[in-house]
């Protein structure tokens, strides 16, 4: 059966009208103590230095009675990663009615409960390890839904929204700045960032999205969703399965991430810096309605690893 939230010719998604939403609804919170801790070291010329490094936990998940998955993760919103990963996983279904989450930080352990009694033993069967940080997992079944999506042909990219996008994002108070080490996802509407998540896998800030869209039952449609990772077939897949038309990072492309993207009628776009980026797939979504200025290039204390060595050779 076709997710309602994928499809733009459902009654769901005909009743859920996109509101504009305002930028930052949801931003990262580079001084909770949590999430970053300081540690001393020694640097390059032998001076004691200390700088903060990104807090990892283990947070098993567990879908009403069963064990799921244990991930690695930084540790905040885990009701959100924890009904993000189950939706992206197609373990929770468009009807389903969550009866509680309910996380013990002692003992690290999130709990989403719904109406529906569930048992996906045989659907664990079938892992397939993906090649994201933190040792990310998509279930083999996923696949078979994957070919079902239809996303909204409408949806549009201006060129003049991208470049406000990557502006405010790169420049946005976050723990990657305070701390490195870090994925970030950005849900966007138009030109406005609206749900900044960050994790030390990017899986895992998409599966925070995810949770935090549906949770709050924000469609698809008309969304934009930024990633500073790698534009693989994990990040296709999901943003697919949200029902996101358009997939925009900073980063590169995998082979098969490009294919998947041209199968299912997604827009991608990458090596997004400053006001240049590169269109793989659907590039009839987009509008260019700013062309670059001749010099214009992303401020080099906003540039992140990998970035600065392929603009200085373009």
């Amino acid at each position: 059966m076709q997710d309602p939230r994928t499809d733009p010719e459902s009654d769901r998604s005909k009743a859920l009208l996109p509101a504009r939403l305002p930028d930052f609804v949801v931003r990262p919170d580079p001084q909770d103590a949590r999430l970053s801790t300081p540690v001393t070291g020694i640097d390059q010329t032998g001076r004691e230095v200390e700088i903060r490094v990104v807090t990892e936990r283990a947070l098993t998940l567990y879908l009403n009675s069963q064990e799921i998955v244990t991930m690695m993760t930084i540790g905040d919103r885990p009701d959100l990663l924890a009904v993000g990963y189950l939706l992206n996983q197609n373990m929770l279904r468009p009807d389903d009615r969550i009866t509680g989450i309910d996380h013990d930080e002692d003992l690290d352990v999130v709990v989403v409960r719904t109406e529906r009694e569930t048992d996906y033993e045989e659907k664990m069967k079938k892992k397939v390890r993906t090649s994201g940080c933190a040792q990310g997992t998509v279930f083999g079944d996923v696949m078979e839904r994957f070919d079902e999506i239809s996303l909204d042909p409408s949806a549009r990219l201006r060129t003049s929204w991208l470049h406000a996008l990557t502006r405010k994002i790169n420049t946005q108070p976050s723990l990657y700045l305070e701390a490195g080490a870090i994925h970030g996802c950005v849900l966007c509407q138009e030109d406005r960032a609206v749900a900044y998540m960050e994790d030390v896998g990017r899986h895992n800030a998409v599966d925070k999205i995810a949770g935090w869209m549906w949770l709050n039952d924000i469609p698809p449609q008309d969304k934009i969703f930024y990633t500073t990772g790698r534009l693989t077939s994990e990040m296709v897949i999901k943003t697919a399965m949200m029902g996101i038309p358009i997939l925009v990072s900073r980063s590169g492309f995998t082979a098969w991430g490009v294919e998947l993207a041209r199968r299912v009628g997604l827009t991608l776009v990458g090596r997004a810096r400053g006001q240049r980026f590169v269109v793989l797939s659907g590039p009839d979504r987009v509008e260019y309605d700013a062309l670059p200025q001749a010099d214009e290039r992303e401020d080099p204390r906003h540039a992140r690893k990998g970035s600065r060595s392929e603009d200085d050779a373009a």
